[in-house]
């Protein structure tokens, strides 16, 4: 989707110093890729007193400063922004995709909502993992502190988020929610359903470059047992192949 191609968004205010920003559009693939190209739009230009964008799979949270500006001045910048193309567009840089075989553990102890996801589709846990396994996931976006966030998982119906979030998720969770899944990069809490963890350090914020994936980066879980695991040298994520596109 090219920048003159975001179809017009929704603001809302969310809080006294946050407006969540969304596209009213009946298509998710459409209002994913709008919300997707239109963060890169506002990243660049970025409004006077935006303090922070927060990523959602098709929402945007932006903070501000509500002593340097006003809601109605981010919303009109917003509005503006995404219905007017900038003078001056960022040159996009071809990439190669990469893809990633990501070991995971699957059992009671890393995937504390596998039973009940497998309950929720009508499947046993054994062809959870098997489903997850089979899917091919594509990064969508770097969500919150980097993590990534994928479509493509393939169940019999969406899964639904939990009603009560975790307080506190391990680093190299894998949660799946809707068809997406994501990993979780540092402890933290979640809403999303936890099916297994990686040994996998997927963000180092020591390093110059903290992640080696990207959007449109391809992703396969590969189930292992814990011993697999514990004999694994799993370090930092590092991708197995690039992907001619």
């Amino acid at each position: 989707m090219t920048a003159a191609q975001i179809p017009a968004v929704a603001v809302e205010p969310f809080g006294d110093s946050a407006v969540m920003v969304t596209v009213p559009h009946p298509d998710p693939v459409i209002r994913r890729t709008a919300i997707v190209a239109f963060r890169e739009r506002l990243l660049a230009h970025r409004p006077p007193g935006v303090l922070d964008v927060v990523s959602g799979l098709e929402s945007l949270l932006v903070e501000f400063d509500a002593l340097a500006t006003a809601p109605e001045h981010i919303e009109y910048a917003i509005r503006l922004l995404a219905e007017r193309m900038p003078a001056e567009q960022p040159t996009e840089r071809s990439r190669t995709a990469l893809r990633f075989a990501v070991p995971v553990v699957f059992d009671a102890e890393t995937g504390p909502d596998l039973l009940s996801v497998a309950e929720e589709v009508g499947l046993a846990p054994a062809e959870v993992v098997d489903a997850i396994a089979e899917s091919t996931f594509t990064i969508s976006l770097l969500g919150a502190a980097m993590a990534p966030m994928m479509d493509g998982l393939q169940v019999p119906r969406p899964v639904r988020r939990r009603a009560e979030p975790r307080t506190d998720v391990a680093p190299g969770a894998i949660m799946i929610a809707g068809t997406n899944a994501i990993i979780q990069p540092f402890p933290g809490p979640t809403g999303w359903r936890v099916v297994g963890r990686t040994p996998h350090t997927i963000v180092d914020i020591s390093r110059p470059d903290p992640v080696s994936f990207a959007t449109g980066d391809i992703v396969r879980f590969v189930p292992v047992s814990r011993d697999e695991a514990a004999a694994l040298d799993a370090g930092f994520l590092l991708p197995v192949e690039e992907v001619p596109v």
